[in-house]
């Protein structure tokens, strides 16, 4: 049945497929949660022990603290002041607010953005594995040695935080930088086994079909990704390069820990993820919570963009995202950064999908001869099979010609898609006059709809060859389908199907004008035949 299909047909029906399975697979079957058994590090008896007691109290451990609060004050102790944020530290010693200045990370209601979740465990916190040492710490309040600070441009100022506790005394050194990183001493005067948070991911802007949870990026280059609502069981890990709680744009992210520090995944009563790392006697790291924006994170140390992560083709997404920052490098414009990426990846792609257009140009001028070895032999399909292969042999018609390039494009489809979707970037980037911010929908939905208009225009342009009239009926929705799934989608992604759209009518037309002058050649050469013929 392959020789059924046009090109045109074929490309919406591998994009369709490619769509269906991209969302219905991460949205019905979300990435399969680690084993825990596998992937965890080796501890010892007495530490599975300890550590048994300390799962049982981690999910209610920050709400017991938050229970505490009418016996002591959680008020702001410290704030630090920057162009970019506003962070405070609450009198648990905890990163209790980061607020983003920047206008273009507004939430859906249009007010500045508040990275540090009001549930669940916040950055910093300190969980002590005595629990009546850690019901007392949650209600010590720190001491700090200032109250305020303001950040200049790349400038940074540190502050000390105290806790007096029974037999042991806490002291955090925090120095916060201007780009939103910060470095953290943790000093014990007697050791005492403790653990510190690593905090919730933000949630700011209601999530389009991408994965939000934490992240481990440890070892030899791997990442495990933890998703919210499907953690089961507990994972412990060590060489962790960095560990983070992520949405769509955000990270609240703790890197630069000694490779035998043990960091442990496990769940909340959401079955989200809550992550947190064993503390020592003098214990440093970093740690960062803001936009996931390469550059930044690149300045800041380039381990920090393994935490953009574009899912399973991020091997093909991260050069092709790396192409995009050079292209808006060059024309100041995310828009025609992304238009020009499209005319890069046509160029890259143009071999394989003209060689799959001019195969079935092929196949459609042979289809009526197919059409009759099928019927001569419909009684014996061995040789009907035999007798339709040799014909494409004959032809030199390829009946996978048409779909093999598609499939391999599939990959790229996936990669831009994931992408124009992740990149932070496109935030607040506008293009032409209506479209006021890539990473959100078309208020006047005249990208989806220009979108679907080309994609019927490819329609009318491809000749096909239906033999079903309810097949036929159902292709010709597909644009209209296709527009309303467009909708809702960010303007930068539906602008890049929209160019890739225009492309595709461009080389479809060109092919056909091809085959129509070679048909025009052989149809003179037959009456020029004949003519001689006669004389």
């Amino acid at each position: 049945m392959l020789e059924k299909f046009t090109p045109n047909q074929r490309l919406l029906v591998a994009v369709a497929l490619s769509f269906l399975f991209f969302i219905g697979y991460t949205t019905v079957f979300p990435p399969e949660t680690p084993n825990t058994e596998k992937n965890a590090t080796a501890v010892s008896k007495e530490a599975v022990a300890v550590q048994n007691t300390v799962t049982q109290t981690a999910a209610v451990t920050e709400n017991n603290a938050s229970s505490t609060v009418s016996t002591t004050t959680t008020d702001t102790l410290t704030t630090v002041s920057a162009k970019e944020f506003t962070l405070k530290i609450d009198t648990l010693g905890r990163i209790a607010s980061v607020v983003l200045s920047n206008q273009k990370h507004n939430n859906q209601d249009g007010k500045l953005s508040e990275l540090v979740s009001a549930v669940g465990a916040k950055p910093l916190y300190i969980r002590f594995a005595d629990e009546a040492l850690n019901e007392i710490a949650a209600k010590t309040p720190y001491t700090a040695n200032v109250n305020s600070m303001t950040l200049g441009e790349n400038g940074k100022s540190a502050v000390v935080l105290t806790q007096n506790l029974p037999g042991v005394t806490v002291t955090k050194t925090l120095t916060f930088y201007s780009d939103g990183h910060y470095d953290a001493k943790i000093a014990l005067s007697n050791e005492k086994r403790y653990f510190v948070y690593l905090g919730q991911h933000p949630q700011i802007i209601e999530q389009i079909m991408t994965v939000v949870g934490g992240m481990i990026y440890s070892g030899d280059n791997l990442t495990t990704i933890f998703e919210d609502g499907d953690v089961e069981g507990r994972a412990i890990f060590s060489d962790v390069h960095l560990a983070s709680a992520f949405d769509q744009y955000y990270a609240t992210i703790m890197y630069g820990f000694d490779k035998s520090t043990q960091v442990t995944v496990e769940r909340d009563v959401n079955n989200n993820p809550v992550t947190y790392l064993e503390g020592n006697t003098n214990f440093t790291f970093n740690g960062y919570i803001g936009p996931k924006e390469y550059k930044t994170l690149q300045a800041i140390d380039p381990v920090l963009v393994n935490a953009i992560e574009f899912g399973w083709f991020t091997f093909v997404a991260t050069p092709i995202f790396k192409v995009l920052m050079w292209l808006h490098g060059i024309f100041g414009n995310w828009g025609w950064a992304i238009i020009a990426l499209t005319i890069i990846i046509r160029i890259f792609l143009y071999p394989l999908t003209h060689k799959g257009m001019v195969s079935m140009q092929k196949i459609k001028e042979i289809a009526p001869r197919i059409k009759e070895v099928q019927e001569k032999y419909k009684g014996d399909p061995a040789r009907m099979n035999a007798a339709v292969m040799e014909m494409y042999k004959k032809h030199g018609a390829n009946p996978l010609g048409g779909c093999l390039p598609l499939l391999l494009q599939i990959p790229v489809f996936f990669a831009i898609y994931r992408v124009l979707l992740n990149a932070v970037e496109l935030q607040g980037a506008p293009w032409m006059l209506w479209v006021t911010d890539l990473s959100r929908m078309d208020p006047y939905y005249i990208l989806p709809i220009l979108m679907g208009a080309t994609m019927y225009y490819q329609q009318k342009i491809t000749p096909s060859n239906f033999t079903d009239p309810l097949q036929e009926k159902i292709f010709k929705f597909l644009p209209l389908i296709f527009t309303f799934f467009f909708f809702t989608f960010p303007a930068g992604l539906v602008l890049y199907w929209f160019v890739n759209n225009i492309f595709s009518i461009a080389q479809q037309y060109l092919v056909n004008k091809q085959f129509e002058a070679a048909r025009a050649v052989r149809h003179d050469a037959h009456l020029a035949e004949k003519h001689h013929e006669k004389d």
